[in-house]
């Protein structure tokens, strides 16, 4: 039986101005070969997500909550993958996966919304000689010095590696999420909710490079097995 690993869509825009929602396909392959049932997770606010702002979208209804929190229930692991923007949807997403103990892996805009799922948005431009924004899929661009007091060292047991980088802002602590990785130039690349459970966001793309990369298949398969223990606990839990 595989873990159902709720994953939210994200939003774009067409070149002839059609607004979609979206569920990448690299992540729906790469879920789906780590041993993942992929659950997509739509958003629920009835509004424009593509040309609202960020500091436009009204907070959820107490129906809009209810809706999530049902969407979570059948849900055992949660990853939040890039993209243009994130909501208040996507926030409390992260209220209630924590609530719960959900584990979580997010990745690129993903891990930025965690840095600031609590606060008004805190995110920074890149100013740096490293190349954080490479432009094939393919290959690394810069190196991440990983803390050892971490998860994320335990999950990959080496404390440099390279990675792919395709994000131009940046973030900081928030006083609840610590960062646990940077790149030589400082600028945070990882970061973990404190606790016993997988709960990791990464600045970096470990789906793309989960075929040729074997730390990506770490961070990956590590996310998937949480989910996997989660999931036998919570069928324990039913059957008693």
């Amino acid at each position: 039986m595989r873990p159902v690993i709720g994953i939210p869509l994200r939003y774009q825009k067409l070149n002839d101005d059609r607004a979609i929602i979206y569920l990448s396909e690299r992540i729906r392959r790469t879920v789906q070969m780590a041993g993942g049932f992929v659950y997509p997770i739509s958003p629920v606010q009835n509004l424009d997500n593509i040309h609202t702002k960020g500091s436009d979208f009204p907070e959820l209804s107490s129906e809009e909550k209810e809706i999530i929190n049902i969407s979570l229930d059948g849900c055992d692991g949660l990853m939040f993958p890039g993209g243009i923007k994130f909501t208040p949807y996507d926030r409390y997403l992260l209220e209630v996966a924590i609530e719960k103990k959900i584990p979580v892996l997010g990745i690129c805009l993903g891990m930025q919304m965690m840095s600031c799922y609590n606060e008004d948005i805190n995110l920074f431009d890149v100013e740096t000689d490293i190349n954080h924004y490479q432009e094939s899929d393919l290959g690394f661009t810069h190196k991440v010095i990983i803390d050892k007091n971490s998860k994320l060292y335990n999950i990959i047991g080496e404390e440099e590696i390279l990675v792919n980088s395709f994000h131009k802002r940046s973030v900081s602590e928030n006083g609840i999420y610590e960062g646990k990785a940077k790149s030589e130039d400082g600028i945070i690349e990882a970061i973990e909710y404190p606790g016993d459970y997988f709960n990791i966001g990464v600045q970096w793309h470990p789906e793309i490079s989960y075929e040729f990369d074997e730390n990506s298949k770490k961070i990956i398969d590590a996310f998937i097995d949480a989910s996997t223990n989660r999931m036998k606990e919570k069928h324990k839990i039913e059957v008693i």
